[in-house]
């Protein structure tokens, strides 16, 4: 099937991990000003060369962009004369093109990658240790592993052919409290296996279960790793609480309510909502949700293909999964879907689209997109600046730079102009996610629990904070760690969590 709107993530679902920021939770918050409330966007770049189906932002602020290899050659010429050859390849053999770019964020440049096997609707994560694992796609490339690890300027992908049991074209991807990572499902995929493997498969008949034929609506099923170890994963109209490691199916949450499809082809979308470490309990996690948005309506898939196209879904539905008996909590879709990835200055990163079956630049009413945009939301207005923290150092007890322990003290110094008071500050972490198809793989923030604020000097205070508890609220590995005051969020610094 042709995926005619190449996308990377809801621009709605990203900024819902900034809008409780802006609610309740943060007294003292500051209300947009009237000149900066629709925020704003500036083009980055004119011609990446590639429409990227795909991005993941790293802990060297680069980001990893990539597309299918089978879609005719790109914009952008391998200056060395590197070449792809592949004798199978339905529309090149010989491919001197790149079809994946390195994007530097801070210096606005991009650098171009080399893929040997097709990538096309793949999935993702990032290793403990910083290294970008990608997994499965179409044709050659379905069995393959690839990584991506950002240690120098030179560095390029390495593919490892035939790792994976099976073809894996639509799955999904999540890391695990253990660093592993466990992929779910695929075209005609009931099942999942791990990275690293151990070399079995694991049959879920639930993905079986969900497949509407020859729409199927059950591919890049939505999965979160929950606080308990377990994960909950949504395919087509519903929805389980899974055991991964016992292959068991715990729960089965009611169905969404409305009986239309929420997964790809009809291409929602999921979050789990921000994990807020208990502060009288301090290895519980109180309210855990999960929130799933947009779709198609049931049979729009066939429709399309005939040439008649239905309105996208509006609702949102919230699942309160930690509650005894939870029920969907439906509401209208706050924006349109927009596809972007979140930057550790706040900015949003927004590229891709491909209305065609292959590149297409020229002649057409909607050539394939090759721009890069930035788009800086209303938190980001130079109106805020007075109460706007900045990040000045990072402390933690008997622990090297940049890495922190579970349930360790970190101590964060941070400026500000204009201070309020201790309730309008709080401190975040978020994973920075593998984004496709309107999908954040591996998605999350965790709030921290906050032990004291102390002014330092006229406007410098620290604020004391507990690390994450477990690695399942968690996993190991790097996160943007931001300051929020009023509402407003700093530029992160990069964290990494791991066991001592």
């Amino acid at each position: 099937m042709t995926t005619t709107i190449i996308t990377l993530t809801s621009l709605s679902l990203l900024l819902l991990l900034f809008h409780p920021l802006l609610t309740k939770s943060q007294p003292g918050r500051t209300n947009p000003p009237s000149s900066a409330s629709q925020g704003q966007w500036r083009l980055l770049q004119s011609n990446l060369g590639i429409s990227p189906m795909h991005m993941q932002l790293l802990h060297n602020n680069k980001v990893v962009m990539f597309d299918r290899t089978d879609s005719g050659r790109s914009n952008l010429t391998f200056s060395d004369g590197r070449c792809r050859f592949d004798p199978d390849d339905t529309q090149l053999q010989i491919d001197c093109t790149a079809h994946s770019v390195l994007y530097d964020v801070t210096t606005n440049k991009i650098r171009p990658l080399t893929i040997q096997t097709d990538t096309w609707c793949s999935s993702g994560a990032v290793l403990p240790n910083g290294t970008l694992l990608q997994t499965g796609g179409f044709h050659d490339g379905d069995h393959v592993v690839r990584m991506f690890t950002p240690d120098d300027d030179n560095n390029d992908w390495v593919e490892y052919p035939d790792y994976l049991n099976r073809r894996r074209w639509y799955a999904t991807n999540q890391i695990l409290p253990d660093g592993r990572v466990i992929i779910v499902g695929g075209r005609r995929q009931y099942n999942y296996e791990f990275y690293p493997s151990d070399s079995k498969l694991y049959w879920l008949d639930f993905l079986r279960e969900t497949r509407d034929g020859r729409n199927e609506n059950n591919l890049y099923p939505f999965v979160h790793l929950l606080p308990d170890g377990n994960l909950f994963i949504f395919s087509n109209t519903r929805s389980i609480l899974f055991d991964y490691d016992g292959n068991r199916v715990l729960t089965e949450f009611p169905e969404i309510p409305g009986g239309d499809p929420r997964n790809y082809p009809s291409s929602g979308s999921s979050v789990l909502l921000p994990l807020v470490e208990n502060a009288t309990a301090p290895t519980s996690i109180e309210v855990v949700e999960v929130m799933v948005c947009g779709g198609a309506p049931q049979g729009a898939v066939r429709s399309a293909r005939a040439g008649e196209f239905a309105r996208a879904i509006s609702s949102c539905g919230r699942l309160r999964v930690s509650d005894r008996n939870p029920n969907w909590e439906m509401e209208t879709m706050p924006l349109e879907r927009v596809m972007a990835i979140l930057l550790g200055d706040g900015r949003i990163l927004v590229g891709g689209s491909n209305p065609h079956v292959f590149y297409n630049f020229t002649g057409v009413l909607y050539p394939t997109e090759l721009k890069l945009d930035a788009f800086s939301p209303p938190y980001l207005s130079p109106a805020y600046d007075p109460v706007r923290p900045r990040i000045v150092g990072v402390r933690a007890a008997a622990a090297p730079a940049a890495v922190r322990g579970y349930g360790e003290e970190i101590r964060v110094s941070f400026c500000v102009t204009r201070y309020l008071t201790r309730s309008a500050v709080s401190v975040r972490i978020v994973a920075p996610s593998f984004t496709t198809h309107s999908f954040a793989m591996n998605q999350r923030m965790v709030v921290l629990r906050i032990v004291d604020v102390k002014q330092k000097a006229s406007d410098m205070y620290t604020v004391t904070v507990v690390g994450p508890s477990t690695a399942e609220i968690a996993p190991p590995g790097y996160y943007m760690m931001f300051v929020v005051h009023a509402g407003i969020p700093s530029s992160c610094i990069w964290i990494k969590l791991q066991s001592r």
